[in-house]
């Protein structure tokens, strides 16, 4: 069975839909209805019922993919040098403009290489049948590391032995804050008219978590909050005394050793926090993550997940989007499959033999 490429199919897009079709025509076979089959399948019925009428004509070997209707105008080959003149990027095509690979300028990089004709569709159909979409970038500092971030990951294997050796949790801490502002999020409303979405006063909460992982155990998340309302003399954050007893609430509620993970931030080096480490060393070890790599820190998801959560919500007052708050963090902390989800976003593993270079990671 051909089709028109209309969507551009991937080749494991095109096999799956054989698959489907293959699976409908068992179904054809036993005389099930149209209407059962597309409910079960997840099709259209009027997907079912033309699949029907090719198998009623030639059988099920014609609904067999015979691949797409038109042949490819680049090679493999081809393809293969396109595809690593994209990952060079468009500046250094001479596209000043701004870093964006548009389907034009793809066309007009493709006829630069290969003199090859392509239109801005078949562009777009050429890139999604090769796996490609269009996407928004990721932001990275321009003080990022990429050397000493690989360094750390190989390193962190120090961490998960130490953690296998203690019977430890490895903990991630990370922090947060929200205003009376809501995050903003789409929403219904009539064309031209866009919605408003008001707050009101000064303050907000601030919100230090740590997403807690032992490979056979279940997954914990723990959080201490800390409202701020702009008063006069007001802390506005933690202080490193609320450091030292966040890590002391989680060595108890856990019951373990723990491996201690965060980032840089100013009050996490000091020297108090050193010193109750040095002290507690039997159970507590600190791990410095990288200078701007907040993509190793799985609890930046965590957050995420709590700003999806509040979009577009209405606070009364510090004291409301308190509880809002606290109520979000509860239900992730009751779902731990979304805390393992936040920790595969970053590509780390919990098992320590899956990596076996030294440990280079400096320790407090």
């Amino acid at each position: 069975m051909r089709y028109a490429q209309a969507g551009g199919c991937t080749p494991e897009e095109q096999a799956a839909r054989e698959r489907l079709r293959l699976e409908a025509a068992e179904w054809f076979a036993r005389g099930e209805t149209t209407v059962k089959i597309a409910r079960e399948l997840r099709v259209s019925d009027r997907s079912v019922l033309r699949w029907r009428r090719v198998w009623e004509s030639g059988g099920v070997e014609a609904l067999r993919s015979r691949g797409p209707v038109s042949v490819e105008r680049l090679s493999a080959g081809q393809w293969a040098r396109l595809e690593a003149e994209l990952a060079r990027g468009p500046l250094v095509h001479g596209f000043e403009d701004d870093q964006r690979w548009t389907l034009k300028r793809i066309k007009l990089l493709i006829g630069r290489m290969f003199h090859v004709g392509y239109t801005v569709q078949g562009v777009w159909k050429l890139l999604r049948r090769h796996g490609w979409s269009c996407q928004v970038p990721v932001r990275r500092a321009v003080e990022r590391d990429e050397a000493s971030i690989e360094v750390w990951k190989a390193g962190v294997a120090g961490g998960k032995r130490a953690a296998a050796d203690l019977g430890a949790h490895i903990c991630f801490e990370d922090e947060a804050g929200q205003a009376l502002s809501p995050p903003r999020g789409r929403t219904w409303a009539p064309r031209g008219r866009r919605p408003t979405v008001r707050g009101r006063g000064r303050g907000r909460v601030n919100i230090a978590g740590v997403s807690c992982y032992r490979p056979g155990h279940r997954t914990h998340f723990f959080y201490k909050l800390h409202v701020y309302h702009g008063r006069k003399n007001e802390p506005k954050s933690f202080s490193w005394q609320d450091y030292r007893d966040l890590i002391t609430a989680t060595h108890q509620q856990l019951g373990t050793p723990i491996v201690w993970c965060w980032d840089n931030l100013s009050v996490h080096l000091r020297q108090e926090l050193a010193d109750y480490a040095e002290e507690n060393k039997d159970w507590l070890r600190i791990y410095q993550l990288p200078s701007y790599a907040p993509d190793l820190n799985p609890t930046e998801g965590v957050w995420s997940l709590l700003k999806r959560s509040i979009t577009n919500f209405v606070a009364a007052d510090l004291a409301g989007l308190n509880r809002i708050i606290k109520r979000k963090l509860k239900k992730i902390q009751y779902r731990p499959e979304l805390i393992d989800g936040c920790l595969a976003q970053t590509g780390l593993t919990m098992e320590p033999t899956m990596i076996t270079q030294t440990d280079t990671t400096s320790s407090t």
